[in-house]
């Protein structure tokens, strides 16, 4: 059992303990400079682990040559980035920016298409060595997950920093995979720890200062506020979580509804949301195969919205959401094609799955006849997250408003209550 003192010091590359009223800048048995230094580093259990640019890491890991280059990993010319190692980062490439934009950022990048059953395999190895730490995993998706340490000091003989400390170095040198962490003492702001000090990164926010914290931070810090909620916080003059703090929650209700009940709840550092072992990162789609073939869009489009119906009820009512649409297609000579996109932003409506699923059906009419057509979504994650407030586009707002409407009759009397009597406007016509 570690005592607690003024300044509790770990070593992140010999695991030694110090207490000390004065913060080392080093080591005093290894040397190293990697320290962390926090008065509750002892007590905190709850933890966010995230791969660092995972999918390009593995690309880095298996092919040595590209180990100081710039790699993107996402699809050609009109396609969009998937994830960018740091040093195409330092050039402004980010995920799903399309990718003649990161190019041109980036004109020297290795640029490398998504292999995700070899990045599957390496994240599912790497998922299997959490559960030694404990039986509290809850992935969010395939690069990362929260933890919940609570009460295996004793088995493992260490604090949950330690054990994530050693777990982290025997990841980088067993697979090869670099991850950050973030410790705190609720998800949110392990989360948000994780971020702080990227790549190897590994930050600690104590319950003591968590609000003080918070309070110069940009909204956008809180998961779920996008490009479009802080254009409409800044309006009404709410720039940091220290101008969220200052409005009352009843305020932020009335004005923002349930989000601004959570932006109030998250911004005094509150979040009672267990860690959920049970939730695992798994997709949820929903597929149909034809009684004969198909190559048209508008038909494969009308039933495309039926299944993102179906895929939509069963987010909602799982309450989870998701922020990778899949498109799967299976052609009259059994070959299949899979596409797919990640939006900005999670989502649960009907609406948007369909829209971006015809999205990706649109170049795969190119005459080729399919017998199956699937939609899914996957990276899933909490509802909270879901569907943030478009101020651009107002009519994507409407429509979001007008399914939800449909959902609550729906619930009342049935799903054949309400039916779409044509496809959302948003459907691409073809000549």
């Amino acid at each position: 059992m570690v005592e607690n003192a003024h300044k509790t010091q770990l070593c992140r590359d010999c695991f030694t303990w110090t207490y000390s009223s004065r913060i080392a800048g080093r080591c005093n048995v290894c040397g190293s400079p990697r320290i962390i230094h926090h008065d509750e580093i002892a007590e905190l259990a709850i933890a966010h682990l995230d791969c660092d640019a995972f999918y390009a890491a593995v690309e880095k890991r298996d092919n040595p040559e590209l180990a100081d280059k710039p790699v993107i990993i996402g699809g050609g010319e009109r396609g969009v980035v998937s994830t960018a190692c740091y040093n195409a980062r330092i050039y402004g490439v980010h995920s799903a920016q399309p990718m003649f934009k990161a190019l041109k950022a980036c004109p020297d990048a290795v640029v490398i298409r998504p292999n995700m059953e070899k990045y599957s395999k390496v994240g599912r190895e790497i998922r299997s060595a959490m559960f030694d730490l404990t039986p509290m995993v809850e992935p969010l998706s395939i690069d990362e997950a929260f933890l919940d340490l609570s009460g295996t000091e004793r088995l493992h003989g260490m604090p949950p920093a330690e054990t994530l400390a050693r777990f982290v170095d025997r990841i980088e040198h067993e697979v090869g995979i670099t991850i950050s962490i973030g410790l705190s003492f609720n998800k949110f702001l392990a989360k948000v720890a994780s971020d702080l000090e990227k790549p190897r990164g590994f930050s600690v926010i104590g319950e003591a200062g968590a609000v003080d914290f918070l309070k110069d931070q940009p909204v956008r810090l809180i998961w779920g506020v996008g490009k479009a909620m802080q254009r409409k916080l800044a309006e009404d003059g709410i720039r940091t979580i220290g101008d969220l703090q200052a409005v009352d929650e009843t305020a932020l209700g009335k004005t923002y509804g349930t989000i601004g009940l959570r932006l109030a709840r998250l911004a005094h550092a509150h979040d009672t949301r267990p860690v959920s072992p049970e939730r695992e990162a798994k997709s949820i789609s929903s597929e149909t195969t034809f009684r004969s073939d198909i190559g048209d869009y508008e038909s494969l489009a009308k039933i495309l919205l039926k299944l993102s119906e179906k895929v939509s009820r069963q987010l909602k009512a799982k309450e989870l959401s998701g922020q990778t649409i899949v498109l799967k297609l299976k052609s009259d000579d059994f070959k299949i094609r899979t596409r797919n996109r990640r939006l900005a932003d999670p989502t649960q409506l009907s609406d948007r799955i369909f829209r971006t699923a015809c999205a990706l059906l649109d170049p795969e009419i190119d005459g080729t006849l399919y017998r199956l057509i699937g939609v899914g979504v996957s990276d899933l994650q909490s509802e909270d997250l879901a569907d943030p407030l478009d101020l651009i586009d107002e009519d994507s707002t409407k429509r979001a408003g007008a399914e939800r409407a449909i959902d609550q009759v729906r619930a009342k009397f049935g799903n054949q209550a309400v039916t779409f009597g044509r496809l959302f406007d948003g459907d691409k016509k073809r000549s």
